[in-house]
């Protein structure tokens, strides 16, 4: 089990990630001797802050894998979004917001392996953003998520990606499954019994967490640059 495995963490790290005109705050934690990180695109309504995401996150790192949680719009939009809900789904511009950070991390730490975990909208963000950086990321795991938003770019997503579904979420299951026969890559799809949309019911969350510190665990290997990593207690 995930749990068994603490990993020695090193401290929170902000940062900041330049992608367009605007920067985007996150919060960064690699465990000591990690082979990847995971980068968290959340759904509307959410934020880095989130109970859920820091659940999940705190699971992946106890996997040996480190965290980079940041909001895909910055404040403003988010106020913005609140009143319109049409930012939530620009898919093509969370995906770019994705790609610049994803390309952040390869600059600060190109020994570790990417993977991408998102949420709702986030999901379909995650996954047109690995269709486009094709083997700089290596797993995408989807929770709740709309992967059906990322359209034609499904087919092009080379990194093994899970899909996780609540049993009583009905709409989006539907959803799931055929966004499921769209892909070309390795690929699996797990149903939550007894889970809503959000898994707010007992235990499920903690079995999303579990599904995905594994689905990482399995997938992050060393890059191709391990043999000039740099220490990561020399950036935290």
């Amino acid at each position: 089990m995930v749990q068994a495995m603490i990993a020695p963490v090193a401290a929170a790290k902000d940062v900041l990630i330049r992608s367009g005109g605007v920067q985007l705050h996150g919060d960064m934690i690699i465990p000591t001797d990690a082979t990847g990180v995971v980068l968290f695109a959340h759904g509307s309504g959410s934020s880095r802050h989130s109970p859920r995401n820091q659940l999940v996150a705190r699971t992946i790192r106890q996997a040996g894998v480190g965290t980079l949680l940041f909001d895909l719009l910055t404040p403003e939009e988010e106020s913005i979004d609140r009143r319109t809900r049409h930012l939530r789904f620009d898919i093509g511009l969370l995906a770019e917001r994705l790609i610049d950070a994803t390309h952040w991390i390869k600059g600060e730490f190109n020994f570790l392996s990417v993977g991408y975990f998102g949420a709702s909208t986030g999901a379909a963000a995650a996954l047109m953003a690995a269709a486009q950086v094709g083997n700089d990321v290596d797993a995408v795991v989807s929770r709740g998520g709309r992967p059906d938003l990322a359209g034609p770019a499904l087919s092009q997503v080379k990194a093994a990606t899970l899909l996780i579904v609540g049993e009583l979420d009905y709409p989006v299951i539907r959803m799931n499954e055929e966004a499921f026969g769209h892909l070309r890559c390795e690929k699996e799809l797990k149903i939550v019994p007894g889970a809503s949309h959000l898994f707010e019911e007992p235990g499920t969350l903690e079995k999303v967490s579990t599904f995905a510190a594994d689905w990482f665990r399995s997938h992050l290997r060393w890059s191709r640059n391990n043999e000039s990593r740099r220490s990561t207690e020399k950036d935290f």
